[in-house]
């Protein structure tokens, strides 16, 4: 009786937090931006399958447009925009967690966030692959393109992060799956890391804290941490293996992966790593909402 209770309160929590959330303008208006985002990001290899009129096959918009750092962290970035309001502060609050025992809680938000983050992926992979429609085909086999990006220059020239080490190992659908279990572990990360600063210091704290996380990750990617400190590629070599092991964006980040070549961390490596970090979060947030200040929850943190 006690798990089906806890069953209860957790799903009436997920529920409660998904209130309004539809018609919630910062929520459109970041599904928005995410469109916009996605336009500009997979015009580059819509332009060039125009131009040497080739097909594209269905996920490779996706693969290409997400598939280096700099595109995941504007992507992240929007995320901030999603869970700014995390955890949700009304004078209802103070009730609910009374009446629910503070791991249900705990997991309920946890749920919430999922589903919110595999929800906003997904519709980035449909976004991409419908702008790109006209020139894609259903199949799982890498593309005429695919092969333009990966044998020639074009690719590092237009910034599309397709390889041949990916296309010789895994097929285009497996490609894009573990790129959305990567994303979606790192988004995990970041919105519980904003979410423990929030309860701990407020609003602002947990939006500085998604930021600094984001401009951590940046800041490690060897590509700009070549261009400050003024290094060539050949130089980033032993660099670029320590920064694909602890950085999260790197570990988000599919080409930043070994496929056999590179000492650099599996997908699976990286998978563990999030899950890891994100345990650790978490206590951090349950021993924070143990102590947690009830006169807190006025909806103005």
């Amino acid at each position: 009786m006690k798990g089906i209770e806890s069953v209860k309160q957790t799903v009436a929590v997920v529920r409660w937090n998904f209130l309004g959330f539809y018609k919630n303008p910062r929520i459109i208006i970041t599904f928005l931006f995410a469109f916009i985002l996605c336009f500009f990001l997979s015009d580059r290899a819509l332009m060039i399958a125009e131009y040497y009129e080739s097909s594209m096959q269905a996920l490779e918009p996706f693969i290409w447009t997400f598939g280096d750092a700099t595109s995941i962290l504007l992507s992240s970035l929007l995320l901030i925009l999603l869970f700014i309001d995390l955890p949700k502060l009304t004078p209802f609050t103070p009730y609910m967690l009374l009446r629910t025992r503070k791991s249900c809680w705990l997991l309920a938000q946890f749920f919430y966030i999922f589903l919110v983050t595999a929800g906003y992926i997904l519709y980035v992979l449909l976004v991409t692959s419908l702008l790109c429609m006209q020139k894609t085909y259903p199949g799982n086999i890498w593309s005429k393109t695919a092969a333009l990006f990966a044998y020639s220059s074009m690719g590092n020239k237009f910034s599309v992060p397709s390889t041949v080490k990916v296309m010789e190992s895994i097929t285009p659908w497996e490609c894009s799956m573990q790129m959305v279990v990567l994303l979606v572990c790192y988004a995990l990360t970041l919105s519980f890391f904003m979410l423990f600063f929030q309860m701990r210091m407020g609003k602002k704290a947990g939006i500085a804290a998604g930021l600094c996380y984001s401009l951590f990750g940046f800041l490690l990617d060897p590509k700009v941490l070549a261009k400050i400190l003024h290094k060539e590629d050949y130089e980033m070599y032993q660099v670029r293996r320590i920064l694909g092991w602890i950085s999260p964006l790197n570990h988000a980040t599919y080409e930043m992966h070994d496929f056999g070549y590179d000492a650099l961390p599996s997908v699976g490596q990286s998978c563990i790593i999030f899950l890891l970090l994100l345990l650790a979060v978490l206590l951090c947030v349950y021993r924070t909402l143990k102590r947690y200040n009830f006169n807190s929850f006025t909806g103005e943190m």
